[in-house]
């Protein structure tokens, strides 16, 4: 499974969002800092949970990380935008 399936199946499973976009931005990254070839190092998840109502934005990406666990040691750049 690819990575960007398991952000997604992940964060589907643990939040139930109304929407989840989970996007590889790896080529933007080529020559900087973690880009691996084939991609799959940077991402940008956009995601609205009801899941996350009342949260800091804080405590919103620690339940994201939270959520992809180990995975998130496999990841170099993971931007958020998050809304409930």
């Amino acid at each position: 499974m690819s990575r960007t399936a398991e952000i997604r199946d992940r964060l589907q499973a643990r939040f139930t969002p109304e929407v989840l976009e989970v996007i590889d931005d790896s080529e933007s990254h080529r020559g900087h800092a973690g880009y691996q070839d084939g991609g799959e190092s940077h991402f940008i998840v956009r995601m609205k949970a009801g899941a996350l109502a009342g949260q800091s934005r804080i405590a919103q990406h620690r339940a994201v990380h939270e959520a992809l666990g180990p995975l998130m040691q496999q990841i170099h750049a993971l931007s958020l935008d998050l809304s409930s």
